[in-house]
């Protein structure tokens, strides 16, 4: 008997183990399934530009030993020659590494929810605004002037996710969590490091009330839908009264 229900225990647990993942494999039901795949192409494009305008802050290493120096740079990114480190502040290259990694493994998670879900091999570009918030970097001298722009634009850089990432985490499928997860992390972080940078411009450039944005565009709510949108309820929901 014990035996007997040791077996069941375990077949039970298995299978409630199981049932998110089979879940999870599917795409999303409804509206939300062309929302996620053009969220996660934009997300993926967005951290893509990010690699660049990092690697360009801390610089990059070809070749890495074992030691750990605030001088590091981080991994080449594809499709750019390789760049020495135009940033001379410490905390803003260690912020520029961290990104940088950091971000990468977001590409990587979401192209494989890309891949998982829907079926998709989406390899990632550079869009206009990265493009040209990487020419500014590009084009700004190593040092002082690098550091300065470096701060107002990549806050920019971040705070342009926000609104997505938002989106990401009222509008995603219900079944994908891993999804949301991943866009809490996003959230959390760029709006710390967001907080960081405005510190860092008031500290090393005098300016007390850098913003993200300009004029009171977060402030202008459009007239929109009262009630939001879905696409009716799913053949065979059980609806009750």
């Amino acid at each position: 008997m014990f035996n007997t229900l040791r077996t069941s225990l375990v077949g039970f647990a298995t299978a409630v183990a199981l049932t998110p993942f089979s879940h999870a494999a599917e795409p999303g039901r409804g509206l939300t399934a062309a929302f996620e795949v053009e969220f996660m192409e934009l997300a993926i494009d967005h951290h893509y530009s990010a690699l660049r305008i990092t690697e360009l802050a801390a610089g990059t290493d070809t070749r890495r030993d074992g030691m750990l120096s605030p001088a590091e740079g981080t991994s080449p990114t594809p499709g750019y020659a390789a760049t020495p480190a135009k940033a001379t502040l410490d905390d803003l290259k260690s912020l520029a590494r961290r990104n940088n990694r950091m971000q990468r493994e977001e590409i990587l998670s979401m192209k494989a929810m890309l891949r998982d879900w829907y079926g998709i091999d989406y390899q990632p570009r550079v869009r206009h605004d990265g493009q040209v918030m990487i020419r500014i970097l590009e084009q700004a001298s190593a040092g002082a002037d690098f550091n300065h722009l470096f701060l107002e634009v990549f806050a920019r850089h971040h705070y342009t996710l926000m609104e997505p990432v938002n989106a990401c985490l009222t509008a995603s499928d219900l079944r994908h969590e891993e999804l949301r997860r991943e866009c809490t992390g996003m959230w959390h972080s760029q709006i710390a490091d967001i907080d960081m940078m405005r510190h860092e411009l008031e500290k090393h450039f005098g300016i007390v009330d850098y913003q993200p944005f300009k004029g009171r565009e977060p402030l202008r709510m459009g007239p929109g839908d009262p009630r939001g949108q879905h696409s009716g309820a799913e053949v065979g929901a059980n609806i009750g009264p």
